[in-house]
């Protein structure tokens, strides 16, 4: 039986300040009681959603991202979150998995939140990247592509499709709807990391995290505190329901420019 352990942790960010938010997730991750494949960390989980970039982006061989190598390591689990990773003079909101074996895969931000100005700041991604644990093909995403059904668009290409963000108060409805909608119309486990609290700009955050399976049933939900869940999602109860529910088979072709 394939199968794959997920822990979501929900937590408060410290504004600009990325040691001390590395320390609190170090301290969340050494808490966690069970054994685990993939842990995941919000969006901009070392900063806070910040326009910032300059000031606080940092390398692909920069000091979180070996972080997020070593807490793998130690940890026997897969890290992942978003932060702000410059590269030559451009600026990525940039989705970063670390292996226990060193190894990195990662997924820029396609979709730049206008309404903030991050379009004005960062350059968008153009490509769709997967990577796999445990016989799972996982697909990242990033906030604001949520909102996109056709960037999302399951080509049953992935089995696990997760959602970093710093989604506020004001359109938290739509962050839980579009999370169950994408995992429904996908027939895909999904997975949505927010943060709670008060950031710089002064926007709340009520949370939401949660693992949801391809019927668009909550396996966990954090609600608006912030903590630590777990769920194992099962690779062959999936293909039943494809089987059973081939829904796609019926799906509109498309192409993406």
């Amino acid at each position: 039986m394939q199968t794959l352990t997920v822990s979501i942790i929900q937590a408060e960010l410290h504004w600009q300040d990325a040691q001390r938010n590395r320390s609190n997730f170090a301290s969340a991750i050494t808490s966690i009681d069970q054994q685990t494949d993939l842990i995941i960390l919000p969006e901009m989980f070392t900063t806070g959603f910040t326009m910032e970039a300059q000031s606080n982006a940092e390398k692909m061989d920069g000091a979180t991202v070996d972080w997020m190598r070593e807490t793998a390591a130690s940890s026997g689990a897969n890290i992942c979150g978003s932060l702000i990773i410059q590269e030559q003079d451009s600026f990525y909101n940039r989705f970063v998995s670390a292996s226990p074996d060193g190894a990195i895969a990662h997924y820029d931000k396609r979709h730049l939140f206008r309404l903030a100005g991050e379009h004005e700041y960062f350059s968008p991604g153009t490509r769709h990247r997967t990577f796999e644990i445990n016989g799972f093909t996982i697909c990242p995403m990033i906030c604001y592509d949520l909102r996109f059904p056709v960037w999302s668009r399951n080509r049953q290409n992935y089995d696990l499709l997760i959602y970093v963000a710093n989604w506020p108060s004001p359109r938290h409805q739509a962050w839980e709807t579009l999370l169950r909608a994408r995992a429904i119309e996908n027939l895909s486990y999904v997975v949505g990391v927010n943060r709670v609290g008060v950031d710089g700009n002064d926007l709340r955050y009520d949370g939401g995290s949660c693992i949801v399976d391809s019927f668009g049933n909550d396996l966990q939900n954090l609600q608006s505190s912030s903590g630590i869940a777990t769920a194992t999602l099962d690779l062959q109860q999936l293909a039943a329901y494809r089987k059973r529910f081939a829904f796609h088979k019926d799906a509109d072709d498309f192409e993406i420019s």
